[in-house]
């Protein structure tokens, strides 16, 4: 497993996951990967994981544990997994500095 700064999880971020996995009785660990599709091209997916795989890259904060996979990581390298919540409602974003283009919903983009 890298330890590297290559993605970041903010305080915000961090307290949303280890909430969510506090009520569903799972480890705070939560897995970024990247699926084709999306209206821009690639979009995000989120999901709470049991463990990081033995490649997946890993960013700690708070307790809290983002794994993000090496092919995924490619396309997020230098961004941040945040949790924003607006009058659109409530979600995790990614800040993502490779994109360069997104969508209007913010879980997609394109490179």
């Amino acid at each position: 497993m890298s330890s590297t700064v290559e993605i970041d999880l903010t305080p915000s971020a961090a307290a949303r996951v280890a909430a969510i996995a506090a009520r569903q009785g799972k480890p705070a660990i939560l897995r970024l990967a990247i699926d084709g599709g999306g209206c821009a091209g690639f979009q995000y997916k989120f999901e709470l994981a049991d463990a990081a795989a033995d490649d997946d890259t890993v960013a700690m904060r708070d307790g809290v544990s983002l794994v993000v996979d090496p092919m995924s990581l490619d396309l997020v390298r230098g961004g941040a997994v945040d949790y924003v919540e607006s009058l659109g409602g409530a979600a995790f974003r990614v800040t993502n500095p490779n994109a360069a283009s997104g969508c209007g919903c913010g879980s997609s983009f394109s490179i």
